[in-house]
């Protein structure tokens, strides 16, 4: 732990840097919003230190101290106000200062603001297309040929040698700071696309977790409903011969309602955040719906008044809970819609064989009316049942049943995952 305070401490920037880096990032930004003032600033402590040269100190180092001192103003000038547009337009700005330093060089002034062409070079290396370095190397040598031409003594190496070593150190330090900049610049937009992607993400996760709800509320709200539907009708309708027969419905309905309730806080109770650890724990540890509670699913509907004959073969209890879950939701929708939709006088079979390779699911009903829901008009309960096959990699079909006269089927196939990963493999 002390090792690690340790490593934590060595890393963290001094406070010193922390307040220059701060600074620096304001002058930049100040510098993007208003680029105007700040060349303007610029330019004059530039012009300012050309002109205080011009005033005299040029002569300390010319071939010809004899230059007009109005040629040498203007020299300055030249020399100095093109910094104002070493940004907008870094080459013509090269060049105009060529020009004064060629003058210079030719009447032997050699005036000491020549370097500050340099500023320019910078600029170029840093804005501009590399290639363009080239252009600005020749017109940063030419003032030094015309010195060669004009005054030959000495060695022609002692002029243009520092000339082109000058020019490359500014040219690289342009390079390596356009470099930075790029690297800085990509290192954001990555950072901004993994935002986007992160949110993205998000979104796609809550959509899908929404459809998980929706799937969930609909299998527990549309089936108990049902469910009652038919209890509440068949209570109404023993009122009038058995009032015992209507109490066990009442009761039934109590019973129903309650299971409802239990399943639907148990859901509820996952998605809240603010919800207490034991309850959320013991949301999360209630199991779904699985095989060994079929036969109660299938009690509830035939006291709703759908009978219901049911077969299994094979042991479908040694399916994954994911598969059981739904098959559970595919039989408990499948009698759901033939509770609605059956009309009076239905019934339904529910035949379930599971084999090595896989679990088979058919639920068939002799209904009279539109059967389930009809594929030309998919509804919520339907498409719920293609999702949860999907996630299986299994195959469901919906549709009037053979051999009958407004009767529906629907069959279910999930493979085993054993015979997906041999499949796979």
């Amino acid at each position: 732990m002390t090792e690690t305070r340790e490593q934590g401490a060595a890393t963290e920037p001094h406070p010193l840097t922390q307040y220059l880096q701060r600074l620096t990032q304001r002058v930049r930004a100040y510098d993007r919003r208003h680029p105007l003032p700040w060349d303007v600033l610029v330019t004059a402590f530039f012009v300012i230190a050309s002109l205080t040269d011009a005033a005299g100190g040029w002569r300390t180092t010319a071939a010809n101290d004899q230059v007009a001192e109005w040629l040498v103003f203007l020299m300055s000038v030249g020399l100095s106000v093109p910094v104002l547009w070493r940004r907008r337009h870094p080459l013509a700005a090269l060049a105009v200062m060529t020009a004064a330093n060629v003058v210079s060089n030719w009447t032997g002034a050699w005036l000491q603001s020549a370097l500050i062409q340099f500023v320019v070079v910078f600029n170029i290396a840093l804005r501009l297309p590399l290639k363009t370095l080239g252009w600005a190397a020749a017109m940063t040598t030419l003032p030094m040929a015309a010195s060669i031409v004009r005054y030959p003594k000495g060695s022609w190496d002692q002029l243009i040698v520092p000339q082109i070593w000058s020019f490359a150190l500014v040219a690289l330090a342009g390079i390596a700071v356009r470099s930075r900049q790029d690297y800085t610049q990509a290192l954001v937009e990555r950072a901004r696309q993994l935002e986007v992607e992160r949110d993205q993400q998000a979104q796609l996760s809550a959509a899908a977790e929404r459809a998980r709800i929706a799937r969930e509320m609909h299998d527990i709200i549309g089936h108990n409903l049902s469910v009652i539907t038919g209890l509440a009708d068949g209570g109404s309708y023993a009122a009038k011969k058995s009032p015992e027969r209507a109490a066990q419905a009442l009761e039934a309905i109590g019973s129903t309602s309650r299971q409802a309730l239990g399943e639907l806080r148990r859901l509820l109770d996952v998605l809240r955040d603010d919800t207490p650890t034991t309850a959320a724990a013991s949301a999360e540890l209630t199991p779904q719906p699985a095989l060994t509670d079929l036969a109660q699913l299938l009690d509830g509907v035939r006291a709703a008044g759908l009978p219901v004959r049911s077969t299994v073969k094979g042991h479908p209890d040694a399916l994954p809970p994911g598969s059981q879950l739904t098959v559970y939701r595919v039989v408990q929708e499948a009698l759901t819609n033939t509770l609605k939709h059956g009309g009076p006088g239905a019934t339904a079979t529910v035949d379930i064989s599971a084999t090595p390779d896989g679990i088979t699911v058919t639920v068939t009903d002799t209904g009279t009316g539109t059967g389930g829901t009809s594929p030309s008009a998919p509804g919520r309960g339907l498409t719920g049942m293609r999702e949860r096959t999907a996630l299986y990699d299994g195959t469901l079909e919906a549709g009037p049943a053979p051999g009958t006269t407004g009767g529906w089927r629907v069959r279910l196939h999930l493979p085993s995952p054993l015979s997906k990963d041999s499949g796979t493999q």
